[in-house]
């Protein structure tokens, strides 16, 4: 299931510049012109992350991300503010928001910054919601103690492969990235291939698989990634 982005930017060419270089990246994105509808769209479409221009109509960004935080949202909220305006940068993170770009940005940053965000929210939320058990087909996986048994014969498990595991099970029956499972696993500072990862998906394979070379659960989306079945 891909991510929801939600842009606030009032100026359209920043705005399609945006939409195009995430939907790219493969999130799903939510197009907002001023601070009155991202605001009803946050409510309603509950995105991952908000990218939120400082300068709209309506409402301005401070408004936005005043009104999110006094709601308890914490909803991670990337500012983009305007060349120069320290000020601007200081209030922004005061009133709750948890990182800023500047105007004009590169994509490459901005895009970086985003899979920061994002890898960050999924770890805090990993830290609260951390399985203790996995269950599929004749597997048990006992988190807590990196071990598991695949049709009574036990195994043991790496921090990483059990990290890699969560989050195709968070996920289960749907596709997700090789650069989802690299950026959240790994961390965007890793430069590395995606060869690491195929290679800890080749050992989980053996030993949650009945026939590690055709596997059932643990299953190849070609061109994109992996998914994790029942």
């Amino acid at each position: 299931m891909s991510r929801k982005i939600l842009i606030a930017e009032d100026d359209p060419h920043i705005r399609m510049g945006l939409v195009e270089a995430l939907s790219t990246e493969g999130y799903s994105v939510i197009e907002c012109r001023d601070g009155v509808e991202a605001l009803s769209q946050i409510r309603n479409a509950q995105p991952d992350l908000v990218l939120l221009d400082i300068m709209m109509p309506r409402k301005s960004g401070f408004d936005v991300c005043r009104e999110l935080r006094a709601a308890k949202n914490r909803v991670p909220i990337l500012m983009l503010t305007a060349k120069g305006q320290e000020t601007d940068k200081v209030v922004g993170l005061e009133l709750g928001a948890d990182d800023y770009v500047t105007k004009p940005f590169s994509l490459r940053e901005l895009i970086a910054r985003v899979h920061a965000l994002l890898r960050r929210a999924c770890q805090d939320s990993a830290q609260i919601s951390r399985p203790n058990m996995i269950r599929f087909g004749k597997v048990e996986i006992d988190c807590p103690a990196l071990r598991g048994r695949h049709d009574g014969k036990p195994f043991e498990l790496t921090p990483r492969e059990l990290a890699v595991l969560i989050l195709l099970d968070r996920e289960r029956g749907h596709a997700v990235s090789r650069d989802t499972l690299l950026n959240e696993v790994w961390g965007i500072e890793y430069y590395g291939t995606t060869r690491s990862l195929d290679q800890v998906i080749v050992k989980i394979r053996q030993k949650i698989e009945d026939e590690p070379s055709t596997p059932r659960h643990l299953l190849t989306v070609h061109g994109y990634g992996y998914r994790l079945e029942s």
